[in-house]
């Protein structure tokens, strides 16, 4: 499983779990999920919270390889 900032970036916006699974198209428990690790979301949507939070997918998430190897 990937980690990832997005419970950070939402709390930079004050955002619940609900409201970013609003703007997501997604339940909540999804938001959830993806935040806690226990989902890696679809490549579309990926793509879709990097452009809802102006950020390229990498700085939002990280594999477990490019982690292990120091990489950002």
């Amino acid at each position: 499983m990937m980690e990832n900032r997005l419970r950070v970036l939402r709390a930079e916006r004050s955002w619940s779990q609900q409201d970013l699974a609003e703007r997501l198209e997604v339940s909540r428990q999804s938001v959830n999920a993806i935040e806690t690790g226990k989902y890696d979301p679809s490549l579309p949507l990926a793509f879709r919270i990097a452009e809802l939070f102006d950020r390229t997918i990498e700085e939002i998430f990280t594999s477990p390889s490019r982690r292990s190897s120091g990489a950002i």
